[in-house]
């Protein structure tokens, strides 16, 4: 039981620490609507069952035997993180109509699970990391029952985490300062992407 508590706490940690997904979720939720938010609480969730279950399966020891195919996987998720990014910095320099001030446009929920999704997807670091905290804490062979229990565990933390994330990020208090900061929060969302997307095509590609 020691062992799955520290696991926990490390996942809780990772899920505090600012990246893609937390940008996304508080930029979707300020700008948008906490609904669509929430849709995209669940895509992130839905790529973080898919690595956790992914290293869980072996992948991390593909990709450590495979380096091409993780390089391959990491330049793919780079460009998508650096397509992101321009499209946030391109929409922070179009002036906001005037309608938004008072609605902010809304797309559909099934875009924003898309959104969530790829974003979560686009870094292949989520598995290694997985595999990576699962080697250095699970000292004993898993039970195929305590696998998955662990899988749950890790998509449940991190549904909660970003549903508050959501949440607070969705207040009216919260949503009028994005509207007044607009482009400065866009802007630097964007730049954010594309250096994550940038580090992810560099370091991880190895161009």
């Amino acid at each position: 039981m020691g062992q799955w508590l520290t696991l926990a706490l490390v996942q809780w940690v990772a899920l505090m620490s600012p990246g893609p997904d937390f940008f996304y979720v508080s930029q979707t939720a300020a700008s948008r609507s906490r609904r669509e938010a929430l849709a995209g609480v669940a895509g992130i969730a839905l790529g973080v069952a898919i690595w956790a279950a992914l290293a869980l399966a072996g992948l991390t020891w593909l990709f450590a035997r495979a380096s091409v195919l993780a390089q391959v996987v990491a330049v793919a998720g780079g460009v998508y993180l650096v397509w992101m990014g321009a499209h946030l910095l391109r929409g922070a320099l179009r002036p906001l109509p005037t309608a938004a001030v008072a609605t902010v446009a809304a797309a559909s929920a099934r875009q924003a699970l898309r959104a969530g999704l790829a974003t979560n997807l686009s870094n292949p670091k989520v598995v290694v990391y997985f595999g990576s905290i699962f080697a250095a804490f699970i000292r004993t062979p898993l039970t195929l029952a305590q696998r998955w229990g662990l899988w749950l565990m890790i998509v449940a933390e991190t549904l909660a985490w970003f549903a508050l994330v959501a949440s607070v990020f969705a207040l009216p208090r919260v949503r009028a300062g994005y509207l007044r900061l607009r482009r400065f929060v866009d802007g630097g969302a964007g730049l954010i992407f594309v250096g994550f997307g940038l580090e992810l095509i560099v370091t991880r590609g190895a161009l």
